[in-house]
């Protein structure tokens, strides 16, 4: 990637910075020493932060050059189109330029698959009506702009899911002028897409923290959303699990119920595991079989911390003359949030 900046940009002063969230390839030290020789290579090794957009807006910050780009270091973005995006912007006619897979004379051969490449599709019509800015791609993540402008609404910027430049479109407090450029998206060299089948629902994402985060944190909302759609699931399990058994367990110490219920926990709980590492922390997903069992286990210890505190919030209340359904509700709200805190800290976080 360095020697293709390098023969794209000539004579052009520039500087690389790599952004790797501690990757365990050992991008970081492989980039360290590039830079032994070569000062216009930098690394920023991230510890305990992950997710494209973050990692793009805190590489673009770190820099002092006036102008910035952002582009994949996986060689599916061409470092050939860079001078044409510069030539763009120093003119003084465009805010912003990128790389659209979609315009005339371009290619979408590298999506990895026909159903990524509709749901891109899906995705850049809803994001025009969005940004107000007439693109073909604006899920692109090859783009070029002005430092200063970057910094000023850096503050503002979501950081949240993988599309940065659409982020950027819907913060401007103005259309941005664009220039598009055809890119020939170009099949990936090494690693695995950051963008996988949840394309258009990371898009999703990004709208609604631009929209509504600031009233209630976009990961709490996809965490509660979850823990609703697993009472569902929970319900579902039971009614299966006593229609099935009838009077199975007769005589028995225990009873149909309190065996369907603890099954329908535990269905209902790994249901909550998964999806929560699979959309909501989908930027600090475990991987692995080690990695997820260890995961599960901290996540039903979460649970159970949150389950104590649901009931004690509620009892106390009804204790001090709630009526009982608000103060359930109240319960459940506590112990969301509980549940919410320590996972993201114990499961998907670091101690």
């Amino acid at each position: 990637m360095v020697a293709r900046l390098d023969a794209a940009l000539g004579d052009t002063a520039w500087e690389a910075i790599f952004v790797d969230d501690d990757s365990a390839d050992g991008t970081a030290d492989e980039v360290r020493e590039i830079a032994r020789t070569d000062p216009r290579v930098r690394v920023i090794q991230r510890i305990g932060r992950r997710g494209l957009a973050s990692a793009a807006i805190e590489g673009m910050c770190a820099t002092a050059a006036p102008i910035v780009a952002v582009m994949d270091a996986d060689h599916q973005h061409d470092p050939a189109l860079l001078p044409q995006m510069l030539a763009a912007i120093r003119s003084g006619d465009y805010d912003l330029a990128y790389a659209s897979r979609f315009a005339k004379g371009a290619s979408a051969a590298g999506l990895s698959s026909e159903a990524r490449e509709k749901g891109s599709r899906i995705a850049n019509a809803v994001a025009r009506k969005v940004t107000g800015v007439e693109l073909t791609d604006p899920m692109s993540g090859y783009f070029m702009l002005r430092a200063d402008a970057l910094r000023k609404d850096a503050h503002r910027l979501s950081g949240v899911g993988f599309k940065i430049l659409l982020d950027i479109l819907a913060t401007a407090e103005r259309p941005m002028r664009v220039k598009e450029l055809p890119l020939q998206f170009a099949a990936r060299a090494q690693g695995e897409s950051k963008l996988d089948r949840t394309v258009v629902f990371e898009f999703l994402v990004g709208l609604y923290d631009k929209w509504l985060g600031r009233f209630i944190p976009t990961r709490f909302a996809l965490f509660g959303t979850i823990g609703a759609a697993g009472v569902i699931v929970h319900m579902a399990v039971l009614s299966a699990f006593l229609a099935a058994t009838g009077n199975a367990f007769a005589g028995y110490s225990f009873t149909e119920f309190e065996i369907g219920q603890t099954l329908a926990a535990l269905v209902a709980m790994t249901f909550n595991f998964v999806l929560n590492n699979a959309l909501t922390y989908a930027d600090q997903r475990l991987r692995g079989f080690g990695a997820l069992a260890k995961g599960w286990l901290r996540f039903a210890l979460t649970c159970s911390v949150g389950l104590l505190a649901n009931v004690g919030v509620a009892a106390v209340l009804v204790r001090f003359g709630m009526h009982a359904y608000p103060a359930a509700l109240a319960g459940i709200v506590i112990g969301s949030v509980w549940n919410y805190a320590l996972s993201s800290r114990f499961v998907w976080g670091k101690y």
